[in-house]
């Protein structure tokens, strides 16, 4: 799946787009692995509030800020986006029971743009019977 991203640092909710997906594959119990193959993404599963969506992306900021002498600055001036990145991980597997996609109440999927704006990909594997 292709996504074209807005800002430097973003959630993206993907939760619809995968669900898509499982209905097309006809699978009704298995698994449904979600990830990116860029190093500067992540995804994540968790609540689509948008205070949240804010306190997700402010943490991040706290915890691994931009411009702190990082060594691969020096190549792409990019570093933070990469160890940000590192913290949240590159997928999220997720069970299929009759044909659905089983998340709690408040879960969504999200794709977290860290490196931004840019075109990306996003790999959906739905895999059962």
């Amino acid at each position: 799946m292709r996504i074209e991203t807005s800002k430097q640092a973003e959630l993206i909710d993907i939760t619809d787009q995968v669900r898509e997906h499982i209905r097309k594959s006809n699978v009704q119990q298995g698994i449904c692995a979600v990830s990116t193959r860029h190093t500067t993404t992540a995804v994540i599963v968790n609540e689509n509030e948008s205070g949240l969506r804010k306190d997700i992306l402010s943490l991040l900021g706290k915890l691994v800020p931009e411009n702190a002498g990082y060594s691969h600055d020096r190549i792409d001036d990019n570093a933070h986006a990469h160890l940000r990145a590192v913290l949240l991980g590159s997928s999220e597997t997720l069970h299929v029971d009759n044909g659905k996609l089983m998340l709690g109440t408040w879960q969504s999927i999200f794709f977290v743009e860290l490196d931004g704006p840019r075109t990306r990909n996003v790999d959906i594997t739905v895999i059962g019977k």
